[in-house]
């Protein structure tokens, strides 16, 4: 029994080292206030505040109730473990190695040590070089992003989608929540090609259609990022859609630009102009937000125009036609198992990306 009484005691210091690094008991404070807040009936006579206070609790409890649970439970084992003999070291044996294996799959939270990392992503994308191919290529990448998400429990929610004239999307914009979404999905931000035989022309040939997709960390409290007004031109136009009854003919659509940067955002989903205009200042937020990331600025000020869909810049290969390949440029990951990638089975190319991130840190 000693020696399983080592390992347990091994286990345990890991899981405790994991908790301080992962700030659990900080965090597991930060939750008590927030429950207290949503516990006043009063908190919702602002909606807007309770639902971000709601989506803020719902994020902190999915992070730390499980690191809570495994704490717990090797520390119930330990002592049962004092108590009982060598007649339970079958028993004990197996229920270490199932904590172990927890432990394992749990310590992947280590990876997300970014400031944004336990935010909701913004899932924003855009058809690129390559016509209607493009488009479907486009739509291919909304569909593997949605599957990805369901699989992890994640919540989807839709903020903006334009379709294609003949097929696929020219742009979409999601909401996606759950338990480091932003920091689960960071590795996702670049321009993805595709090259397949096109189904949108006769002769069937090889096509190559590229779609810009950004990830940004959702900026939801007030005052994280601030942007002078004067940085901003926001203009006003008639919605546009495919016609029908539904369609939105009032003058409620709104593109706001951030001049500095030539950052555009522009919104036509909501019948208000007012949750247009609101839904795109939060999406220009985190745009810019993850613009200083990505180009390690200071302020906002030394920011440059982002990147944009097109040839030579892409992040990830996806081979279908003349064999099947994925391959990541920039972790050298690759799987011949399009398909299931396709399929939203993508967590092979998120864990190199992140271990790459953290061995470079």
């Amino acid at each position: 029994m000693q020696p399983l009484q080592k390992q347990a005691e091994d286990l345990r210091a890991r899981v405790a080292s994991a908790c301080q690094a992962l700030h659990i008991d900080a965090r597991a404070e930060e939750l008590a206030v927030l429950d207290e807040q949503l516990a006043d009936s009063n908190v919702w006579a602002n909606v807007e505040r309770a639902q971000m206070l709601t989506r803020q609790a719902a994020s902190l409890r999915s992070q730390i109730e499980p690191w809570q649970i495994l704490r717990s439970q090797v520390s119930d084992i330990i002592e049962l473990m004092d108590l009982g003999d060598d007649s339970m070291l079958v028993e004990f044996t197996e229920q270490l190695a199932a904590l172990e294996a927890e432990y394992q799959e749990r310590r992947k939270d280590l990876l997300f040590s970014g400031e944004y990392d336990n935010r909701a992503a913004i899932l924003k994308l855009s058809a690129g070089a390559g016509g209607t191919d493009a488009q479907d290529w486009a739509e291919m990448l909304e569909r593997m992003y949605l599957r990805w998400a369901e699989k992890h429990d994640m919540q989807t929610e839709l903020v903006e989608r334009s379709t294609g004239e003949e097929a696929g999307i020219k742009n979409a914009t999601y909401i996606i929540r759950g338990a480091f979404a932003y920091g689960k999905l960071r590795s996702e931000h670049g321009v993805h090609r595709l090259v397949r035989l096109s189904p949108f022309n006769a002769d069937n040939l090889r096509q190559t259609s590229f779609a810009l997709v950004e990830i940004m960390p959702e900026m939801d409290a007030p005052g994280e990022v601030e942007i002078d007004d004067k940085d901003l031109r926001i203009d006003i136009y008639r919605s546009g859609g495919n016609g029908g009854q539904g369609v939105n003919t009032t003058d409620s659509a709104v593109r706001i630009t951030h001049l500095p940067t030539g950052t555009v955002v522009a919104i036509q989903n909501e019948r208000s102009q007012l949750q247009n205009k609101e839904t795109a200042l939060k999406i220009l937020k985190s745009r810019l937000a993850q613009m200083q990331l990505e180009q390690r600025a200071e302020t906002l000020a030394d920011l440059r125009a982002g990147e944009s869909a097109s040839w030579g810049a892409q992040i990830r290969n996806y081979v279908l036609h003349p064999y099947t390949l994925v391959k990541d440029t920039r972790t050298k990951f690759e799987t011949h198992n399009a398909r299931g990638v396709l399929d939203g089975d993508i967590d092979g190319f998120i864990e190199a990306y992140l271990e790459q991130q953290a061995a470079t840190e």
